[in-house]
């Protein structure tokens, strides 16, 4: 095997395929790497930190709060590679960062937040109820959407006013929800 100096120099050397050979072998050795991974989380080169993202992906159990933090990267690809290393290492200390995110400017950076709030399960609910009220338009969708996956009785009183919203986006993902819930009932007026 490669020296890990060696597989540094592949993940952060320009050669995707390389880079990505080197980040799985980086990935198995753990938190041996960290000292690592943290310098190149530090780097101005948002391509560094995304390697670093993925590599920490790769691993067992990587560091939640420096997954956490890459959710708020100024690089759109970084905060993606986050939420989405956060979808497969669920991490309930990330519910506020993932759910801000749901506000993200890039569109791929919000509807991986929602899946990565979906796997944190339950304990995002609050949260999520929380921010509804306050969140603007495109976050309030992705807040719908994320309590419709999440499935919990909790959010049954927010879905049902958002039924009501001028929104076919809103409706949509809160009538999922309630589906979900098996409240999907149609009540019709016998003639």
């Amino acid at each position: 095997m490669p020296s890990v100096d060696d597989l540094l120099a592949d993940l952060i050397g320009g050669d995707e395929s390389r880079a990505e050979t080197a980040a799985g072998l980086l990935a198995q050795e753990g938190a041996a790497v960290y000292p690592e991974l943290e310098k190149l989380l530090e780097s101005a080169d948002p391509d560094e930190r995304w390697w670093a993202i993925r590599t920490l992906a790769g691993m067992s159990q990587p560091r939640g709060d420096w997954l956490e933090r890459a959710v708020g990267d100024i690089s759109a690809d970084v905060r993606a590679a986050a939420a989405l290393a956060l979808v497969s290492h669920p991490n309930e200390a990330a519910t506020a960062a993932l759910i801000q995110s749901l506000s993200d400017n890039d569109n791929v950076v919000a509807v991986l937040a929602v899946r990565a709030l979906a796997a944190i399960g339950p304990a995002a609910v609050p949260g999520l109820i929380e921010a509804f009220e306050s969140s603007g338009g495109r976050a309030r969708i992705h807040i719908m959407r994320a309590l419709a996956q999440l499935r919990d009785p909790r959010a049954i009183r927010l879905m049902m006013a958002a039924m009501n919203e001028n929104s076919a986006a809103m409706h949509y993902w809160a009538q999922e929800g309630l589906e979900a819930l098996g409240l999907n009932m149609v009540y019709l007026i016998p003639d």
